[in-house]
């Protein structure tokens, strides 16, 4: 391809004379009226070359038409900056849509004073209109909205500490399509997330991710199609569902808007196992208590040894593994969602058994479920108190709570 080569346009009508080239990739191609326009080398065909690669001479243009507008400036399109602006590049695999939500630290060596990015990543082949708000009470406040091209990333803000209390409750919408090309239409999507604060404390909660240099603290939006939708479970209302209660008409209204999000059908199972579990532990209590009072009407029934010690204190193991048969496919936020749950059902089981202790053994870890438990006995269960269980029996990993 050289100058003075006749070439024609292969996505649009039109084509002309190359009249020199800018940059490696960038053509201009001078048409029938004189006027020079960049295109892409990838994006015109040579038709006619000319074998002794001279410069072919420009006409000379007439004198433009001086046209005086109200404000006196000058309408003429050759003295109009030209804005040309590349397609946006598609790439193979990203006509699945991707959508995450990015919070880079801005210095991570210093975690407690640095002030953090938020970014939206679209991993993905449309173009992608979103915004980003998060929760007031029952209003939700405008943080960012705009249009995020191809197989880029947006920042939406920046902010410090000061600011977390406000991100706790967050929402993204998105609409996608592309432009210049037919493309398959995906619905619309609306995504509602809560940010554990805590986490903005660690260093490292934040990981090496794909798209950035520093490591970052990404959040799913939707992958692969699919919204990733957050699990918030009630124990009371699983229970209340599994025995067959109903609420009143009224009731039912006055609750709708408080109404947790969509689950999955997965995370469905996984609430109804661990209440299952529960039903049958109450059973089990219940059993036992029916034998005791029949022991205690037949004098000639021996009655257990009682070991004070063991029975005052319930043990309630909350690792993963002993609550879920399998874990395969399931978020972080589902299991912490699931451990958090057959807390609470324990909790709420003996809530009225004044001086009943109960050691929640969660392990040691990383302190994330330890932290949470912690925040729901200072919100939920304000009376009950709580200090770490015997280290000669559990070590580290077990909180007791004892019932007020």
């Amino acid at each position: 391809m050289k100058i003075g080569d006749k070439v024609r346009f292969l996505n649009e009508v039109g084509g002309g004379t190359i009249a020199g080239f800018e940059g490696k990739n960038i053509v201009l191609v001078e048409d029938q009226d004189g006027f020079e326009v960049p295109m892409l080398c990838s994006q015109v065909v040579v038709i006619e070359t000319n074998e002794n690669n001279r410069v072919l001479k420009k006409k000379e243009p007439e004198p433009p038409a001086v046209r005086i507008l109200e404000d006196d400036a000058w309408d003429d399109p050759a003295d109009r900056p030209i804005a040309y602006k590349p397609k946006a590049q598609e790439r193979k695999g990203g006509e699945l849509l991707n959508v995450c939500l990015a919070f880079v630290p801005e210095d991570s060596r210093e975690l407690t004073s640095t002030r953090f990015e938020a970014y939206l990543i679209n991993d993905s082949n449309y173009y992608v209109s979103a915004t980003f708000a998060n929760s007031e009470g029952a209003a939700w406040h405008l943080r960012w909205q705009g249009v995020i091209e191809p197989n880029t990333k947006q920042l939406v803000e920046t902010f410090d500490r000061s600011m977390l209390n406000d991100l706790e409750h967050l929402s993204v919408q998105l609409i996608t399509w592309k432009q210049d090309k037919p493309f398959i239409l995906k619905p619309a999507i609306g995504v509602e997330l809560r940010l554990d604060t805590v986490k903005f404390y660690k260093l490292h909660v934040f990981q090496p991710s794909p798209f950035f240099r520093e490591p970052a603290l990404v959040y799913d939006i939707v992958r692969n199609d699919r919204p990733i939708k957050q699990v918030f479970i009630e124990a009371e209302e699983v229970l209340d569902a599994l025995r067959g209660v109903e609420q009143e008409p009224e009731e039912a209204v006055q609750e709708q808007p408080q109404q947790a999000p969509p689950r999955t059908r997965s995370e469905e199972r996984e609430a109804l196992k661990a209440a299952k579990r529960a039903l049958k532990e109450e059973e089990r209590a219940l059993r036992a208590k029916e034998q005791a009072k029949k022991a205690e009407r037949n004098p000639h029934v021996s009655k257990p040894n009682k070991h004070p010690e063991k029975e005052d204190i319930i043990e309630v193991d909350l690792h993963i593994n002993a609550l879920l048969d399998h874990t395969e496919g399931l978020s972080a936020s589902v299991l912490l969602n699931t451990q958090l749950t057959e807390f609470r059902i324990m909790m709420e089981r003996n809530i009225r058994k004044h001086g009943q202790r109960i050691v929640f053994i969660h392990g040691k870890g990383d302190g994330v479920l330890r932290e949470a438990i912690i925040k729901e006995l200072q919100h939920r269960y304000r009376s009950c108190t709580y200090e770490d269980a015997s280290f000669q029996r559990y070590g580290f990993g077990a909180t007791m709570v004892t019932i007020r």
